[in-house]
Order: structure tokens, then C-alpha cells, then sequence
């Protein structure tokens, strides 16, 4: 069963019908952790598959008991044991490969698994007594299949609040209303606009790897590194939409992951609105603590605000690190760690200069802030080269062209991107300053109702005519 395919939604809502037949929360759990599994069983049938799995999370439970039972250095030995096994199931090279298992095992979410045990984990550590987990919760919290394949990463006590209430969230039609709009959406995301950036995507690599004229190779340049930002956001967030809405139906409320990144005005702020669960993960458990480490050794009033430079490179090479074991993921991180680290570089520098009120009114000026979010895209847009290909697909794609020629694509990709992210920007707020009475135009119910119902029309109609699978939800991988 295909992650964002039709199959997958009527499970998930077929789950979300028998979840709601009973307002019980022992019902509710029950239901959720029979889904679960099943969901598993249709990933693979095979049971021996999920035996390393099964591992990995009894020992992040006896880690988590431990801790529970008052045993002082149980925290540090219990995440260094899950970190251990985890780099172990997912190959990293810091094993030797005769090590590894030979036969095949089932890691689908594992890395999502990780940082939920992680979390109970670190959280366990500070000796609050309401933050014990049994295992029933334990293993609903952690293979809960509405978030087990690509997040978002969502805290114990958030999911905990809702799957084990007393009295469940409400649930009447105006709601469930706006999650079957958001199903669709997300639908429509995945199968239709993802897909048809993902064969843009790829016969520009076609084309790249072709004598065809440099002009042709310099424009399917361009296209390639615009049109896989944009493709990795449908295919990504539309999972995430039909995701946050099955779960809502469910009763339980998943958090946002995606909040227009593309409106972001530099790139941290674009790590803020791109993978929220994660960046916010990582400023929890890596960030905070790392500053507060440095800052305890280094008391320099003139070093300490470069320790935030070095906090976020380290933070976002780990999110490098965290997508993949191969050297592609680690230089993967290198770039977005640079983008990090220059972006806080920049703020410390324009602030020493012109003091907060003049950074302050710089931030605000239109075009700075256009031609800001231009050179983010584009910084995002050059780092996920490293994202989907390997060095020898790079390298025949940078050969494709000279380096004089790549020069252009970029600065062509930067101008480009402020002019259309900035348009974008100016359409999208007169269209909301359209309103009656009830509000903006374009999100009442009866324009809702229209756009959900084209979205409904144009995916069906696509999926059925082209008869062909959406590209697979990219952080699946993950």
C-alpha cells in the first residue's frame, strides 16, 4: 500500500469511522494500536522483518524503564544504546559492513521512531513522576501509523493528551468538513503536482546528460533547480496534509510541519517554517542544550555571540547527518549547516553596524526582504543536489555545462525567485483583502467547497486516465 495512494486514505478513514464508534479511550487505543499493526502487515508481510525493529524498541522501553526507576546514569547510557543500534540498523560507515545483517529488515520510520524514543527518553531523565509510559503506550506513541512513515515528529504529552482523554476532541460536521478538504489537498499534492514536477525533474536530467545545444542544457539547468524545491514540498507536505487530517478525524491532533516556507526571508527563518516537528525537535534536544553548554565554559561578552554560528552549523550538519549515512547527506549537511551559520553571521554583523533599530528596519524594507527570500530559495535549492543525487549524477550534471554557465543558472535562479516569490506575495494579499462580511472570499465555505471539489476532480480524473503511481513519499526514506 502506497503512503499517499487512494488505499491509504480509505484505510485511514475506515480507521478514523470504527476509532469514533465509541468515545471510550480504552476503545480508542485498542483501535489504534490493531491500525497500527495492520498497517505494518500491509507494508510487509513477511513478520521476521520487523524483528530488528521489534529490538530497536524494546531497548529504547527498557532504557525508558530504567530511567523510570530512579537508576542515576540510566539517561546517557540509554541514549547512547538507542543511538547505537539505530546507526547500526541504518548501516552507517562507522560500523564495518561484516557486522551488518545479510538478510533484509523492515526500516521504514525508523528514524522517526528514533526521536520519538529519544524524546521519552531526555523528557524521562528529569524525574517527573507524570511522565511515566507504559508499554501499551510506549508502542502506541511510537508506531502510531498516522505519523510512523514520514512525522511529523509530534511530542508523548501532545499525543498523550489527546489519545488518552477522558472526553475526546469534538468532532462535528464543520470539522470533519475542513479535514476532508485537507485530504484532498493533499492528495492533489502528491499524485497530481508532485508527479508532474517529477517528470519535469527527470527529463531535465535527461536532457542535461544529452549533447543536445548548450542553450538547451543551460535552460533544462535552470528548470532542474527550481523545480525540485517546489517538487519536494507537494510531494512532502500533501502527505503531511492527508496525514494532520486523518489523525484530526481520529480525535487526535498532530502538529503542522510546513507553515509557507517559501515566504521565509532568510534561511533560518525557512527552517522555522520547512519540517517544523524537526527543527523544533532539534533546537530542543541539540541547540538549546549545546548554546547553554558553551556558553557556561565561555564567559567572553565578545566570543559568546559567535557561539550561536557554531550551535547552528553543528545542529543543521546533524540534519544532514539524519537523512542519510552516505557522504552526499554528511556534505548535504555541510551546506545547510553554511546557510545557517552565515545567515546568524550576517544578523550579528548588520546588528554591530546599524544597531537593532537599523537591522530592524533594514529586515523591513521590501526589496531586501524580496531579494532575501530569493537568495534563500536558491541556497535551499543548490543543497538538495546533494539531497537526491550522488556525486557521480552531480558531476555529470555540473559537466554538463561550464562553470561560467552555472554561474548564470544561479543568478538567473536568484533574480528569478525574488521576482516570482515577491509577485506571489503581492497576489496573495490582495486576493485575502477581497472579503464580505464573513471574511476573506477565497477561504469561505462555498469557494472552500469549489476548490476542494476541482482538486477532488482534476486528481481523480489524472490518476485514473494516466493510470500511473505518484512518485513515493521522498521521506519515507527517512
Amino acid at each position: 500500500m502506497d503512503t499517499a495512494s487512494i488505499q491509504f486514505v480509505l484505510f485511514g478513514l475506515t480507521v478514523a469511522l470504527v476509532s469514533n464508534l465509541s468515545r471510550s479511550r480504552a476503545w480508542r487505543s485498542v483501535v489504534l494500536m490493531v491500525a497500527s499493526i495492520l498497517f505494518l502487515g500491509l507494508l510487509a508481510q513477511d513478520f521476521r522483518v520487523f524483528l530488528p525493529l521489534a529490538g530497536f524498541l524494546l531497548v529504547g522501553y527498557v532504557g525508558l524503564v530504567l530511567i523510570q526507576r530512579g537508576w542515576s546514569k540510566a539517561t546517557v547510557w540509554s541514549i547512547l544504546a538507542v543511538l547505537l543500534v539505530y546507526t547500526w540498523l541504518k548501516k552507517y560507515s562507522l560500523f564495518p559492513h561484516a557486522v551488518f545483517l545479510l538478510h533484509p529488515y523492515f526500516t521504514l520510520g525508523l528514524s522517526y521512531i528514533l526521536f520519538r524514543s529519544l524524546h521519552l527518553l531526555i523528557e524521562a531523565g528529569d524525574g517527573d513522576e507524570k511522565r511515566r509510559v507504559g508499554p501499551g503506550a510506549y508502542l502506541l506513541y511510537t508506531l502510531n501509523f498516522t505519523t510512523l512513515v514520514s512525522g511529523p515528529i509530534q511530542r508523548y504529552d501532545e499525543f498523550a493528551q489527546d489519545q488518552f482523554a477522558a472526553e475526546p476532541l469534538p468532532l462535528g460536521p464543520g470539522v470533519i468538513a475542513l479535514q476532508v478538504e485537507r485530504i484532498i489537498r493533499g492528495f492533489f499534492k502528491v499524485n497530481v503536482l508532485a508527479m508532474v514536477l517529477h517528470a519535469v525533474q527527470e527529463d531535465c536530467v535527461t536532457q542535461m546528460a544529452q549533447q543536445f545545444p548548450v542553450s538547451i542544457r543551460i535552460l533544462a539547468a535552470f528548470k532542474l533547480v527550481v523545480v525540485y524545491p517546489f517538487f519536494l514540498y507537494a510531494n512532502f507536505s500533501g502527505y503531511i496534509d492527508i496525514v494532520i487530517a486523518l489523525a484530526r478525524i481520529m480525535r487526535l491532533r498532530l502538529p503542522e510541519n510546513f507553515d509557507r516556507p517559501f515566504s521565509a526571508t532568510s534561511f533560518l527563518d525557512f527552517w522555522n517554517r520547512w519540517h517544523i516537528t524537526l527543527s523544533t525537535w532539534l533546537k530542543t534536544y541539540v541547540y538549546n542544550p549545546l548554546m547553554m553548554a558553551l556558553m557556561r565554559r565561555i564567559s567572553s561578552q565578545a566570543v559568546q555571540p559567535l557561539l550561536g554560528v557554531i550551535c547552528f552549523f553543528i545542529t543543521f550538519f546533524l540534519i544532514g547527518i539524519w537523512h542519510g549515512r552516505t557522504s552526499e547527506f554528511a556534505f548535504y549537511g555541510v551546506l545547510l549547516g553554511a546557510g545557517a551559520a552565515i545567515n546568524k553571521f550576517w544578523q550579528l554583523g548588520i546588528t554591530a553596524k546599524f544597531k537593532k533599530k537599523g537591522y530592524k528596519a533594514l529586515a523591513a524594507n521590501p526589496i531586501y526582504i524580496s531579494f532575501s527570500r530569493g537568495l534563500t530559495f536558491s541556497w535551499f535549492a543548490l543543497s538538495l543536489f546533494w539531497f537526491w543525487a550522488d556525486w557521480k549524477q552531480i558531476g555529470t550534471l555540473f559537466r554538463a555545462i561550464g562553470g561560467l554557465e552555472w554561474l548564470g543558472v544561479w543568478l538567473l535562479v536568484w533574480f528569478s525567485a525574488t521576482a516570482f516569490l515577491a509577485a506571489w506575495e503581492v497576489l496573495r494579499t490582495q486576493l485575502l483583502s477581497i472579503r464580505t462580511a464573513e471574511g476573506p472570499v477565497f477561504t469561505s465555505r462555498y469557494a472552500r467547497v469549489v476548490y476542494a471539489s476541482a482538486l477532488a476532480l482534476a486528481a481523480l480524473t489524472l490518476t485514473i486516465l494516466l493510470n500511473q503511481a505518484a512518485p513515493d513519499i521522498v521521506y519515507k526514506a527517512f
